[in-house]
Order: structure tokens, then C-alpha cells, then sequence
């Protein structure tokens, strides 16, 4: 079933992708945006002919049609938000302020845009704007004493490797370690959400920093583990291409950043900017959901590569299942008989679960 609804939303998204036709050569006005959709459009065509005065009014507008109820939906009016505050370093502090009178339960959208613009002194918009918005002290103390991540803090996620399980159900610290882990920041971590607010931050400045964590996202294309990640790969994929078909400047940009990437990435890459010089962005999204219903259909990588763990040895697995069992840890991973030894069938029941 979430297979299924993930599927779903991969479409909606590539609905979405098509409000986001690279920018127009007759921005909207103000008065025409009507609903998000209009918005979204309004926002493609923004960096053709910048007007940072009529953003206040937009956010306003945007909040009066509710495109803030739910934090998932609104990645791109984020993300653009706060590539304003980035593109007007100056203007940043005026902006805000006329940003304001906001409903309070949307407050969190200004928090969250002035952290993730990278202004270069937006800690002390934070502050200043602070007591204007009661309601989010604890998430803005959060953001201004680093326990929140920003925009550009993603973290480097992928589904470990099947030798990496193996290596994390025979680790000592799996079943008596404390659980802590020590030295690490706080991260983003990649969604379909923080895509959106890439794109957003892109829309508003034309920069390539936000296209270039779209572009580290792409790997994920070929994860042959992770449906979710499989989706967020192939959502930067379609939505890359499909906005190099029309926007010269941004395949440019990926041009010149295919000649300095590793080859995880490149491989992708080259069929991006190939579907965008071609006008193929039909072929990425028939493929995307292929792969897509190829890995419900088959079941992750790791699983059907788990026949291969009984080279390691069925008695050492029993008694790691053993082991586990002690601290009252059974889910490792790997189905464990407790009292018996591993069997075959034990491994074969294990390759059938999807």
C-alpha cells in the first residue's frame, strides 16, 4: 500500500513539474494569482523579471488560500521565500517586515525561509523578527543555536549495502551499545519536499547552489533498495530535464557541472541533459515509474541477495539471533529462530518478504 501511494504522488509530481515550464517571457501579475497553481507559475516566471517588492503580498495571498496548512506542500514557496531574502541582502530586513501581519500558525514559513535563505546575518533577522512571532520561540532558538538544519545541510542518504547489514547485525554496538551517537550535526534528509524547496530557491535567485544539491540527489535514480529514495531520484531527474528544455540557462549550468562530478552522478546526468536537449522528458518519467513498479514487483537489492549470507555461516547467525534476543532486540533485520538453529527455509521465507 505505500508502495502504491509513493507511486502516486511520483504522478502528482510530475504534474507539478509541468506548472514549472522554464521561465515565461510575460511574467503574471499580481492581481491574476488567484490560486497556487497561479502562484507556482508566478514564481517560474519571477527570475526573467525579479519584482522582490510584490513578494510580501504573494506570501500574504499564499496564506489567505492556505498553502501553508501542510509543511510537505509547501516546499517551493519556502524555498523561493528565502532565495528572495537571499537575492536582496539589503532589502532582506524591509521585506520581512512587510511580510507581517501573518496568521500565527503560519509564523513557522517566515522562521523556516529566513533560516534557510543564507543571508549572510540571518541570525540576526531571527532575532529581530523574533518577538513577532511568539509562537515558534522554541523552533527559532532551535535554528539560532544550530540544533535545526538549513537548507544546504543535507545529509548524504542511501540504503546501506547488503555487506553493510551484515556487518551492523554482527556489530557488538547493535546489541549492547548505548545507542548514542556522538559528533553528528543535524542534516536534511533528501525527500520530495526539500526538493520542491531547491526548486523554489532556484526559481527566486537562478542560482546554481540549489541546482546543485538537485543534482547530488540523482544517484538515487539507480537505488535499487529504497523505493522512496528510487522516487526522489527520479523526481530530480524528470524535474531537471523538464526544466532545461525551456530554460538555456539552467542546461548550461548542468553542462558544466557534468564535467566535475563523480560517475555516480554523471551517468544520470548525461541522460538529463541529453532528454533535455531532445525533448524526451516523456522517456524519463515512462522509465522512472518502470523502475519504480520493477522494484515493488522483485523486492529490494539486499533481499534478493540474501541467500548469500548462509555463506557466512547458519551457526554464527543463530547465535547472533541469540544474542539479540538477550537484550530484547530481535528486529535486526534477519528472520532469527531463537532456541534453534538458522535454517534454509529460514532464509528462503526471508527472500520472499516484500
Amino acid at each position: 500500500m505505500r508502495r502504491a501511494s509513493i507511486v502516486v504522488i511520483f504522478n502528482i509530481l510530475c504534474v507539478l513539474a509541468g506548472l514549472w515550464p522554464a521561465a515565461a517571457t510575460q511574467p503574471m501579475r499580481l492581481f491574476e494569482l488567484l490560486t497556487p497553481d497561479s502562484v507556482l507559475r508566478w514564481i517560474n516566471t519571477y527570475r526573467a523579471k525579479p519584482d522582490p517588492a510584490g513578494v510580501p503580498e504573494v506570501v500574504k495571498a499564499l496564506s489567505r488560500m492556505g498553502a501553508f496548512k501542510d509543511p510537505e506542500a509547501a516546499g517551493p514557496y519556502i524555498g523561493f521565500i528565502a532565495g528572495v531574502i537571499a537575492a536582496n541582502p539589503e532589502r532582506a530586513e524591509a521585506l520581512i517586515g512587510k511580510m507581517f501581519p501573518l496568521p500565527e500558525e503560519n509564523h513557522w514559513v517566515i522562521v523556516r525561509a529566513i533560516a534557510y535563505s543564507a543571508h549572510p546575518d540571518w541570525k540576526h533577522l531571527m532575532r529581530l523578527y523574533a518577538p513577532r512571532m511568539p509562537t515558534r520561540q522554541v523552533m527559532i532558538q532551535k535554528y539560532l543555536t544550530n540544533q535545526l538544519p538549513t537548507l544546504f545541510q543535507i545529509a548524504s542518504r542511501r540504503a546501506p549495502t547488503t555487506g553493510e547489514r551484515v556487518s551492523y547485525y554482527f556489530s557488538y554496538d547493535t546489541y549492547f551499545g548505548d545507542g548514542k551517537k556522538t559528533g553528528r550535526r543535524e542534516e536534511l534528509e533528501p525527500t520530495p519536499e526539500l526538493l520542491d524547496t531547491y526548486w523554489g530557491y532556484y526559481f527566486a535567485t537562478g542560482r546554481y547552489r540549489p541546482i546543485s544539491r538537485i543534482i547530488a540527489m540523482l544517484p538515487f535514480a539507480n537505488d535499487t533498495n529504497s523505493i522512496e529514495l528510487l522516487t526522489l531520484g527520479n523526481m530530480a531527474k524528470f524535474t531537471l530535464a523538464s526544466n532545461a528544455v525551456r530554460d538555456y540557462r539552467l542546461l548550461s549550468m548542468l553542462k558544466q557541472a557534468n564535467q566535475q562530478q563523480p560517475k555516480a552522478v554523471t551517468v544520470v546526468l548525461k541522460d538529463v541533459i541529453h532528454a533535455a536537449e531532445t525533448v524526451e522528458t516523456s522517456r524519463l518519467r515512462k522509465e522512472a515509474l518502470a523502475s519504480m513498479e520493477e522494484l515493488r514487483r522483485k523486492g529490494p537489492a539486499y533481499r534478493r541477495d540474501v541467500s548469500r549470507w548462509g555463506q557466512i555461516g547458519l551457526g554464527a547467525l543463530s547465535l547472533g539471533c541469540i544474542g539479540a534476543a538477550a537484550v530484547g532486540q530481535i528486529a535486526l533485520g534477519l528472520p532469527c529462530v531463537v532456541g534453534g538453529a538458522m535454517t534454509q527455509a529460514g532464509l528462503r521465507y526471508w527472500e520472499t518478504q516484500q
